[in-house]
């Protein structure tokens, strides 16, 4: 077990295979870490199996590779973290909590523990990996819609259990034929990336982008009604609008026509997602380059 500063120690494949010679009472812990793939469910179900052995007021979980920050509990000074990884690949960071401090055995027995954790979250690391790939579009690294439908289906679970807002952008660009028809395919490509590129610089980290299909992306928006949602859209198009385009010797200017909508309490997933597409389309026929809110 190598320590590095601040407490915080590296659990690898090595420590594991000395746990498996070592230590085989903790077989509950790892057959209800076998349950799931979901990174969140993984540290709660560690958290509570360890709780009796190491007692604990909260946790931190961070992975940088799928930008993941998971907490729970009482937030204290006194702290003991863990990054963790496998044959070399990262598997993030654990901290748990509580207001007294750590003794010396039950931080080596932590260490123990966590061994049980190693391989759940690179199998974890690893579907989340294969998940990406699948749910991105290749040419603009935004999802796709494979992926827009599956989110948009938890969000307003989600959204309709916890009485929370979830709102929705409908991004269409204007014109986007004539640019593949005078300047060709590989022009269409490069815009197509730039205004990616200009919608994710204009919403903040908790909004997701998709390639909808074509020229139309969708921004889904978690705790934003429909006066932020609209605000956002503005936003967006303002900042595709400020944008020149070049492309060889030629500049190009491009626009967007974005629709909104807020979800309600008796909204199906096409009713939502119906009245925003309405909305862009409303926005195209009234002059384009503009908002429109359903």
């Amino acid at each position: 077990m190598q320590k590095k500063a601040a407490n915080l120690a590296v659990v690898t494949n090595n420590t594991f295979e000395a746990f498996k010679a070592d230590n085989l009472t903790h077989y509950d812990i790892s057959s209800a870490l076998q349950t799931t793939l979901e990174f969140d469910e993984l540290v709660h179900i560690f958290s509570n199996k360890i709780q009796n052995l190491i007692p604990h007021s909260g946790f931190v979980y961070s992975n940088e590779e799928f930008d993941l920050e998971i907490k729970n509990g009482i937030v204290t000074r006194s702290s003991c973290s863990y990054a963790m990884k496998v044959e070399e690949q990262q598997l993030g960071e654990l901290k748990l909590m509580r207001r007294q401090k750590f003794s010396e055995q039950e931080l080596t027995m932590i260490e123990t523990l966590l061994c049980c954790l190693i391989y759940p979250l690179r199998n974890a690391t690893l579907f989340q990996q294969a998940m990406n790939l699948a749910f991105t579009d290749v040419l603009t690294q935004t999802r796709n819609r494979s992926a827009f439908n599956d989110i948009v289906r938890r969000e307003i679970r989600l959204a309709h259990r916890n009485g929370n807002h979830l709102s929705v952008i409908f991004i269409d660009i204007d014109h986007f034929k004539s640019i593949n028809d005078n300047y060709g395919h590989q022009c269409g490509d490069l815009a197509l990336t730039s205004v990616a590129k200009w919608i994710n610089e204009s919403i903040r980290s908790s909004d997701i982008v998709f390639r909808y299909g074509g020229e139309e992306f969708v921004v889904l928006l978690s705790e934003t009604d429909l006066d932020g949602a609209e605000l956002l859209a503005e936003r967006i198009r303002q900042n595709i609008e400020n944008h020149i385009f070049a492309y060889g010797l030629e500049t190009i200017r491009m626009t967007a026509s974005l629709g909104t909508s807020t979800l309600r309490g008796d909204d199906t997933l096409d009713k939502f997602i119906d009245r925003a597409d309405q909305a862009m389309y409303r926005a195209k026929q009234t002059g384009r380059n503009r908002v429109v809110t359903a």
